[in-house]
């Protein structure tokens, strides 16, 4: 069966050996991917996790007009904020930890760059927090770079690894998910997550698995669908525990979207 993510890479961890690669190194956009690198120059600031932020107008999205659970005037600690920007990939809450970040936006690129050329990420540009700019753009093998770095941080393999979580937004109770509905699928041994979406970079994923006793972390950019990217990481699962190897060459028609996905085409997931 063939891959219908565009870009595929996947790695044993501890070696490094490639398992599996399709386009690891065609540069595109990487929706909210982004996001793990958000969180690890947050984390490497060391700033204060119980501290509130508060959301502001100018964190709203003005660019793809995704929606957001979090209303404008709320106060959050970071770290729910970076709770919510990782799990449930909410871009306000993003958005939010790039404008509080030491020396505000430019404070925040800094740090990016710094970190970016410090992982050898030698393809890869970020120029805002949330990745709904198409022009935060990179590579599966730059991206499995920053994968096995944020898979270090306890904070955010705990995170990612949450199927939902309750948050308190203005004095109320609120349920957010995980963006990645196999994180606690049966079966399912994830030790890193994120999704991405925008209509420029597809559906894309990031995962650190286990399976059949063996560890491996995925790469999937620029697949058309969300069934075809949940689709290439059940037949990787199945690769690593014995089966056939997926083939790679072979194109892919685009399935059909649904009506809930066309309403959602411009929500960065």
């Amino acid at each position: 069966m063939p891959f219908g993510s565009q870009s595929v890479l996947v790695i044993e961890d501890g070696t490094g050996k490639i398992l599996l690669e399709k386009n690891a190194d065609a540069v595109v956009p990487i929706a909210s991917l982004t996001k793990l690198m958000t969180a690890m120059v947050v984390l490497d600031a060391k700033q204060d996790m119980a501290e509130p932020i508060h959301i502001n107008q100018v964190d709203v999205d003005v660019l793809k007009h995704s929606s957001s659970r979090v209303p404008v005037g709320a106060s959050i600690s970071r770290g729910d904020m970076l709770q919510l920007a990782l799990m449930s990939s909410d871009n306000r809450a993003a958005a939010a930890l790039g404008r509080t970040f030491r020396g505000g936006h430019a404070g925040f690129k800094a740090a990016v760059k710094k970190k970016i050329a410090a992982l050898g990420m030698t393809h890869t540009v970020i120029e805002e927090p949330t990745g709904l700019s198409p022009r935060n753009t990179s590579n599966a093998s730059d991206m499995i770079k920053m994968a096995v770095a944020a898979s270090k941080y306890p904070e955010i393999e705990r995170i990612t690894t949450d199927s939902k979580d309750i948050i308190n937004i203005n004095g109320r109770d609120v349920v957010y998910r995980n963006t990645n509905r196999l994180v606690g699928a049966k079966g399912w041994d994830i030790g890193l997550s994120k999704t991405g979406f925008t209509n420029e970079a597809g559906r894309c994923l990031i995962m650190r698995i286990k399976a059949a006793g063996k560890n491996a972390t995925l790469v999937l950019l620029n697949a058309k669908a969300t069934s075809a990217r949940a689709f290439d990481a059940l037949s990787i699962r199945r690769f690593i525990t014995g089966g056939k190897a997926p083939a790679i060459k072979a194109s892919v028609r685009r399935t059909k979207q649904s009506r809930r996905t066309q309403a959602r085409q411009r929500r960065s997931r």
